[in-house]
């Protein structure tokens, strides 16, 4: 029988790559809008049945939404701050140097 790897094993066999980098700089992304979305719903007392409705969407929809589960497009993050009285800001900082 083969033993099985530990994740720290697992995760050292992967290594470190731009796109490695990329892929978990997305996934926390969409996971902080989904909170951010999520925080803002409760703060209004709205379901997500009701904010789907008022964003012409579905209640799975905004559940993968606020759990990170996808990369929101910028019309869906428009709908959902118009829904929730907010509006939108995007803007582009200095990256960290790494």
């Amino acid at each position: 029988m083969t033993e099985k790897a530990s994740w720290s094993e697992l995760k050292s066999r992967r290594g470190d790559s731009e796109s490695r980098r990329r892929a978990y700089q997305d996934a926390k992304d969409a996971f902080e809008l989904g909170a951010r979305v999520r925080a803002e719903r409760e703060r209004l007392k709205l379901t997500q049945s009701e904010l789907a409705e008022k964003m012409g969407t579905t209640q799975p929809t905004i559940a993968r939404l606020e759990a990170g589960g996808v990369t929101p497009s910028l019309d869906t993050l428009h709908r959902a701050a118009d829904a929730l009285g907010l509006k939108l800001v995007v803007d582009f900082r200095k990256a960290a140097s790494t």
